[in-house]
């Protein structure tokens, strides 16, 4: 009798966070709305926030969506629909259950008729 393979352990958020962010080049918008400038500045302070906030991410219970979140079809373009690491590519400063302050930049957490987004690292360009 063969012994079967060890059970997998699924990656952390944080892991899947970072190695999400770390699939894509830093210097190629993955999205619409994006600059090349932007995108860099952004992957930048995402990393860093995953270096020295990760554990009130975690705590807090922050989701990928609400972090890396873009609109499936239109990117950053529809700005309703983007996380909070998103959106200005500065470094954060301060993570609480219901905000992240990044410079004059204030991510409220549950706002109504914000969207749901999809990760940035899964956004697909479409061709029409």
């Amino acid at each position: 009798m063969s012994a079967s393979p060890a059970p997998q352990t699924p990656p952390s958020a944080l892991q899947a966070w970072r190695d999400g962010l770390l699939r894509l080049k830093p210097n190629v918008p993955p999205c619409p709305g994006m600059t090349a400038a932007a995108w860099a500045a952004m992957h930048e302070a995402s990393l860093d926030a995953l270096d020295r906030h990760s554990a009130d991410l975690i705590e807090h219970g922050w989701t990928t969506p609400e972090l890396f979140g873009v609109h499936p079809q239109l990117g950053t373009v529809r700005v309703d629909f983007c996380g909070a690491l998103v959106l200005g590519g500065r470094k954060v400063e301060t993570v609480l259950a219901d905000r992240i302050k990044s410079g004059p930049v204030t991510y409220y957490r549950n706002v109504p008729g914000a969207g749901t987004g999809i990760p940035i690292w899964d956004f697909r360009w479409r061709t029409v």
